[in-house]
């Protein structure tokens, strides 16, 4: 059996709630917050570009792709940053995958998550969706459980006065890529995360420095950086990322998997060879009538208010993914159930009239 294409240690994977003990706080080291509130908004306007990569096994054997976008947002009326990831492949030809979701402040604080992992094996499936969100001083978190017919619900909440430096698998992947940016990894890089139990543990970034890589045909010299996030009952999972001088990443491995993702061509090379094709709108405007004005002006107020709620295609994304994966019958109660988890713990909107994201 081929590995699957994400084991990370996601807030969403939560087992032994009962009895968590809140009592043992550990915290993220100084730097590690002084950096968070270092952020300036230059480096952010050189990270709200997308990466995507290929997912291919030891023997080079294609096995799905894994893909990050960076897009800046609001979030009820609040301006921040909006990170989706996706990684999609199988294991022996069954559908695996997952996709996180998270609106990120410009000191990499989480506003919300939304974590879904997915494994389809014949007679057996695993579904899993964790969803946190701020609320009154509190990181409340739902998580729903899917084993095969079987579902169970559960929920947690932490006072957000223990979750300083608190990185999730959203926001590393963004503070990955502003550490690719500096080309540089201070010492002592110690935040806090959450484990597989939702007990909160320590994740350390280091730096791995330069090398070479091959992407496509050429040599490019990348930046590593290396994290490993620590566990109460399990060893600690080590995952290194390697970037371009842009901040793109170029490949990413979790250290002991058979599988890794990587960038196989340079945007450069990508280009090479492309032409483009000019427009001949003369031709098209003796046709046009008032119908079809209408029409683009509809098009275009469409198009503006996409652009406006990015988060929107990454929903839709999900919930088809998730839609065709389990295939209900009644499409219309699985739907409910689906949004349902977003509208239970989601905080109040300002206004009924407009509601935003």
């Amino acid at each position: 059996m081929e590995a699957p294409l994400e084991d990370e240690t996601p807030a969403g994977a939560l087992a032994g709630i009962e009895g968590l003990d809140l009592g043992v706080e550990l915290k993220a080291s100084d730097e590690a917050l002084t950096l968070m509130s270092s952020v300036e908004p230059a480096e952010l306007l050189k990270c709200v570009f997308p990466d995507s990569l290929v997912t291919v096994s030891e023997g080079g054997r294609d096995l799905g792709k894994f893909s990050v976008t960076v897009e800046f947002a609001r979030r009820v009326q609040q301006p921040c940053l909006l990170l989706h990831a996706q990684s999609q492949g199988a294991i022996d030809d069954s559908p695996c995958g997952t996709t996180v979701t998270a609106y990120l402040t410009t000191e990499l604080e989480v506003l919300e998550e939304d974590y879904h992992e997915y494994v389809k094996l014949e007679g057996h499936s695993l579904d899993r969706r964790c969803h946190m969100v701020q609320h009154d001083g509190q990181m409340l978190i739902d998580k729903v459980t899917t084993v095969g017919e079987e579902t169970t619900m559960e929920s947690v909440s932490y006072p957000m006065s223990v979750l300083n430096g608190l990185v999730t698998e959203g926001s590393n992947l963004l503070l990955m890529r502003l550490l690719a940016l500096r080309k540089k990894v201070p010492e002592h890089m110690t935040f806090i995360s959450f484990d597989q139990g939702l007990h909160i543990i320590h994740t350390t970034f280091s730096e791995l420095g330069l090398k070479q890589l091959q992407v496509g045909d050429e040599t490019v010299e990348v930046f590593g950086v290396e994290r490993i996030v620590h566990s109460v009952a399990d060893s600690p999972t080590t995952w290194q990322c390697y970037f371009l001088a842009d901040g793109h990443m170029a490949s990413r491995v979790q250290v002991g998997s058979p599988v890794t993702m990587r960038l196989l061509q340079l945007q450069s090379q990508l280009e090479k060879g492309f032409e483009k094709i000019p427009l001949v709108w003369e031709e098209d405007m003796q046709m046009r009538s008032k119908f079809l004005d209408r029409k683009e002006e509809l098009k275009a107020d469409h198009a503006s208010y996409l652009r406006q709620h990015p988060e929107i295609r990454a929903l839709i994304s999900d919930f088809l993914q998730f839609l065709l994966l389990r295939k209900p019958n009644d499409v219309f109660q699985f739907a409910r159930e689906y949004f349902l988890l977003f509208v239970s713990r989601h905080p109040p909107e300002p206004s009924l009239k407009a509601p935003s994201p």
